[in-house]
């Protein structure tokens, strides 16, 4: 199959060559077309496996087609009366010069939404006159304001920011054609189920739908329930898959300086081409990224607490390869795509078991092969198993020669026979025999004390 078979305009699929892209992918495949059937859509797939350019081709097919309507109503505009033409929202909307975008795609960080919007240039490069205004947090407003203002395609926006500007009156959604939710169950996660709920309100009604998520159990597939009508579900690829092209390790360690040691020795390999190397807080970010700077690597910090302008400057270092390290939280980190990372690096393991996932598919991209290395501590062995029993697959354990473990490998509590698990040995919690004491703790006594009760 080619990107020709699915129904693309020629300018799009004339980007896609100059890119290097001969054969969509399977999500591509399944979503394009009926995208630009003009379905709502429920699509799962992992990272890496090409969604935005899922919905990216159809949303620039959406906005070309409309630019040919547009022109092909223009002398039937002209023969009007004035006073009907300046009338915008008079007769059906192929014959009115719309106001704000025709596409609307909401992302949980600003990472991914410019990432997104990267891709929106990248294919729409031979689509003439192409606006695509990227809103989000850390970034001055009249900037924004003045993409808001212009001609505009493509809107793509993090849910708090285009909230400010709709509460402003500067965001116009009224002819919005497409919305697409992306990494729609993060966004739930980071509590934007009532941003999301009342930008979609201020779209019409008539509008095309599209859904990406990890999974649609829970809130996600309520919300997917009262956005969309009678979509398709496309479930590609999901957090069970084995990620056939990254190979996935755990070492344990005995403390925080044997995983030092430990990350010390991954990263000074040659193997290396690049390394992300995930940590859990914004401080352990920076402070390890310190260290391995004073070490000599050529590293660089990303998370949340960061202006806009600076991780923009990490992200574009990274890309051209001056940083062989990246060293970022979970949410800083989402929407980087660099197909020359070949090493996730686990220092801190995430919060949720999902996470891991978002974290390893910064790897192997692009049909390269990666390496998903998980240090981890004893206190750790908890989160190892959820996420073992989340992807459905085990992580080998291995070694370093030279820096093995002298403690021995955590291992799941069996309960002993006819005691229930966390209940003590040799202590019984039944009924209490006739006749004994009542239980008084060690030291304490109840009883009341005589005399009269001293004044204060």
């Amino acid at each position: 199959m080619s990107f020709d078979t699915l129904g693309l305009i020629e300018p799009l699929t004339r980007a896609l060559t100059a890119a290097g892209y001969t054969e969509p992918t399977s999500v591509q495949a399944e979503a394009i077309p009926a995208a630009l059937a003009g379905k709502d859509l429920m699509v799962s797939s992992r990272t890496g496996s090409g969604k935005t350019a899922s919905f990216i081709l159809p949303a620039l097919t959406l906005v070309m087609k409309a630019r040919e309507q547009q022109r092909a109503a223009a002398p039937q505009q002209a023969q009007q009366p004035r006073e009907n033409r300046e009338q915008r929202n008079d007769g059906p909307r192929q014959y009115t010069k719309p106001r704000g975008p025709r596409v609307l795609v909401l992302c949980p960080t600003r990472e991914l939404a410019m990432q997104v919007s990267k891709a929106a240039m990248d294919y729409g490069r031979y689509v003439p006159g192409l606006s695509v205004a990227t809103i989000v947090g850390g970034v001055p407003y009249p900037a924004q304001l003045k993409a808001l203002r212009g001609p505009l395609d493509i809107l793509i926006a993090t849910p708090g920011r285009l909230i400010d500007h709709l509460g402003a009156g500067k965001a116009v959604l009224e002819n919005i054609e497409m919305l697409v939710l992306d990494e729609a169950d993060r966004m739930l996660d980071m509590g934007f189920i009532d941003d999301i709920h009342h930008i979609a309100q201020s779209t019409p009604e008539k509008r095309q739908t599209v859904m990406f998520s990890a999974t649609f159990s829970g809130a996600t597939g309520g919300l997917a329930k009262q956005l969309l009508r009678e979509p398709q579900r496309i479930d590609v690829a999901s957090h069970t898959d084995t990620h056939a092209d990254i190979e996935q390790r755990l070492h344990w360690a005995d403390d925080f300086g044997h995983k030092n040691a430990l990350l010390d020795h991954i990263l000074t390999g040659r193997e290396v081409d690049q390394a992300l190397v995930f940590t859990s807080t914004q401080r352990d970010a920076e402070v390890l990224a310190d260290r391995l700077a004073e070490m000599g690597h050529a590293v660089e910090a990303l998370h949340g607490g960061m202006p806009q302008g600076r991780r923009n400057r990490v992200l574009q270092n990274l890309r051209s390869k001056r940083l062989r390290v990246l060293v970022a939280t979970d949410v800083a980190a989402r929407g980087i795509d660099v197909p020359t990372i070949s090493h996730v690096i686990n220092f801190g393991l995430p919060m949720k078991e999902e996470d891991y996932v978002h974290r390893i598919g910064r790897t192997g991209r692009a049909g390269r092969t990666g390496l998903a290395v998980t240090l981890a501590e004893k206190r750790d062995f908890g989160m190892i198993q959820r996420i073992q029993r989340f992807t459905t697959q085990r992580m080998p354990v291995a070694t370093i020669t030279g820096l093995e473990p002298k403690r021995a490998e955590p291992k799941p509590l069996t309960p002993r026979p006819g005691f229930g698990v966390g209940k003590p040995a040799g202590k019984t919690f039944g009924p209490r025999p006739f006749g004994a004491k009542p239980f008084k703790p060690a030291g304490k006594s109840f009883a009341k004390k005589p005399g009269p009760r001293p004044e204060r």
